[in-house]
This record gives C-alpha cells, structure tokens and sequence, in this order.
C-alpha cells in the first residue's frame, strides 16, 4: 500500500504525523511512503487540511482514498482522533480497499477572452461581490430562471451543505444524493427586486448558469479555500462532478452522526 501523509504545519499536527509515519515504518513489507501517486492519503489536521489534500490530488481521484486523523477543534471530515493512531495503523493492516464516495461540485468558468476553467470542490463555490451589489442572471437548464441582487451565490456538495451553505439557512443533505445547492448570500428581495429567496437543489443532469451583468468593480470566486478575483469573467456554472472523493470504509462515521457531534454535541435532557 502506498501512503501518504499529508499534515498541517501545526506542532500538534506535525508531532502526530512524525509518530504516525514511524508506526507505519515498522512494517515496510505493507507500506511504503509516496507523496506522488499514493493509494491512501492520511491528513492530520482539520477539515481544512483534508481540502487542501483533497485539491493537492485532485487529479489522482480515481485510485486515491482518504483518511482523516483529527487535530483541531473541528474534524468533519476526520474518522480518527489524534489518540487513536496505533489503531488506526492496526485497521490498515487489514484494510481490504473498501471505500465510500462523496458527490463533488464541478465549477465551470468562462472568461470574455475566451479562455475556459474547470475546479472542483468537495464543499462548495461560490461567486462573491465585494464591494457593492452582485446582479447576475441565474439560468436553470439553459432557462432563465430570475435575476440575483445580493452579496453573493454558493453552491454547495451535500457534504458542504454543513458548511457557508447552512450559515446562508440552506438544508442540511445527506451524502446519498448526488446533488448540488444553491443558496443566496444576503439577497435583496422587495416590491421592485425580487428573487426565489430560498435555496434550491438541482439532480446531477442540471446545470445552473450565473452570468454576472456587473463585473467592473471585480468579482471574486471561490472553490473550497481557494480564492481568485476577476473582471473578465462571462459565466459560470455549477454541476454535479462525475468524479467523486472516497474515504477508506474500515471506519467511516456516519453522516448524520457527524451533523450531530459537530452542531449539537452531547445533549443534556433534564
């Protein structure tokens, strides 16, 4: 098996990861340590850590799997606790290659010179107004479906949904459907401007077009963490990814219990 272990710059992270790496040393006949073209990626971290190792292999989807050792204050994505990594290594040694697979978001970019992008993102997109209001026409299947006036629009995974998603008041999605949402950010909605006001779910034969009609002031996109500010941009579009992200399955949580532990905690019934 092929393993990578991709960690924060953290001491705890960096602490963790160094007697991670030598627990798996003890046993060079199962695992050998490649950065390049790993079978399993092992982040030490948070959920940021898990996106920026998402995005550092996001070419090698087809063949790498993720496992996610937690750090931090807030591991959505982590199956493992820092204390746990002598069973962790103990699960890889018996690790059959079973997996669970997560729908992405494809955000497809055109520019007025031409020039195309496509990114994926395992939470969310987003296209953000900075200074100023945001107008932009959003289409539905090649049909124009109403004209935004707002901060901003997010698209988000069902995964993502718990994140900016939720803060926007979209629906919490569990990972089974493969769909996209679309929420608005601080929209203006009034007798003279009027959106749908609520988010909505497209299915994975849908695409949303936004097509901005007010750029010269600078827009700025958003996939995950990263970030990038234009004024030449045409459109974009989100879908539903035909790649997908998989988790090694030997100890996977399950979604709803991840909702619960992250927003609700233990709770106290008196």
């Amino acid at each position: 098996m092929k393993v990578s272990i991709y960690k924060n710059n953290s001491t705890k992270s960096q602490t963790i990861g160094n007697i991670l790496s030598k627990l798996l040393s003890r046993y060079p006949d199962t695992f050998v340590f490649d950065d390049a073209k790993p079978d399993v990626v092992i982040t030490v971290g948070g959920d940021g850590t898990l996106l920026s190792a998402f995005h550092h292999y996001v070419d090698q989807l087809d063949h790498t799997r993720f496992i996610g050792v937690h750090t931090g204050h807030l591991g959505f994505y982590a199956d493992w606790q820092e204390f746990e990594i002598d069973h962790l290594v103990d699960s890889l040694l018996t690790y059959e290659g079973r997996t669970i697979s997560y729908p992405l978001l494809e955000m497809t970019i055109q520019y007025t010179d031409g020039k195309k992008n496509n990114f994926l993102a395992l939470n969310e997109a987003a296209i953000k107004q900075p200074e100023g209001t945001l107008v932009a026409d959003v289409y539905l299947d090649g049909e124009r479906f109403e004209r935004f006036r707002g901060d901003g629009l997010t698209a988000a995974t069902p995964t993502g949904s718990t994140a900016y998603n939720k803060a926007n008041g979209g629906a919490v999605m569990h990972p089974s459907l493969a769909s996209i949402q679309l929420s608005e950010i601080a929209s203006i909605n009034n007798r003279v401007f009027r959106t749908l006001g609520s988010p909505l779910v497209i299915g994975p034969d849908e695409t949303i077009r936004v097509v901005p009609l007010n750029v010269d002031n600078g827009v700025t996109l958003t996939y995950d963490h990263l970030s990038q500010a234009t004024t030449d941009i045409e459109w974009l579009e989100f879908r539903v990814a035909k790649e997908k992200i998989a988790f090694a399955e030997h100890r996977h949580t399950r979604f709803w219990h991840r909702v619960r532990d992250s927003f609700i905690g233990d709770e106290v019934i008196d």
